[in-house]
Parts: C-alpha cells; sequence; structure tokens
C-alpha cells in the first residue's frame, strides 16, 4: 500500500507499470482523472474507489486548493505483465 498526496492544482501522470492491478481510494480531498485526449474526466471525492488499467486515464489531478491524498492498494502478488514495482510518488 502507498499514499499518492496532491498540492492544490498538481498533475500527477499515471504510468500504467506502476499502477499495475492497483485499486485507489480517495482519503482527502478531490482528485480529477485526465483523460489520454486531454480532456478532464469525473471529478472523485472522499471515499471514491477507482481502477486505472485498461481506462484510458493518463493523469490524476487536484482541483481544489487543498492538498488530495489517494491510498493505493496493490496485490502481494505480482503478475507476468507487472514487472515494475510501485513507488510512493508524493507531489506536494
Amino acid at each position: 500500500m502507498w499514499t499518492l498526496a496532491l498540492r492544490g492544482g498538481a498533475r500527477v501522470p499515471v504510468v500504467a507499470e506502476e499502477w499495475c492491478d492497483a485499486f485507489g481510494v480517495v482519503t482527502r480531498g478531490r482528485v480529477q482523472l485526465e483523460l489520454r485526449d486531454g480532456e478532464l474526466g469525473q471529478v472523485l471525492g472522499r471515499g471514491a474507489g477507482f481502477w486505472l488499467r485498461g481506462t484510458g486515464v493518463r493523469a490524476l489531478r487536484n482541483p481544489g486548493r487543498r492538498t488530495a491524498r489517494v491510498r493505493v492498494v496493490t496485490p502481494r502478488a505480482r503478475t507476468v505483465t507487472c514487472k515494475a514495482t510501485p513507488r510512493t510518488p508524493v507531489t506536494e
């Protein structure tokens, strides 16, 4: 499990290898999904859970002013296609 912290207005690219089979839950603030075509998608509030694998999301954004946090859970057993180990990116 790791935590992603996004300051107000921050944007973090989604690297497929780091998010492979990961499940995220917004624990503070709001997070907006940025789609591959650059369009802004749904804004997720506290308690919202999401998968990113296969969704076409290229980044996570914080549309608010306060720091948003996302807890990311990954399974212990990694599949063959998931070679990278998730890091703890903190954008503050």
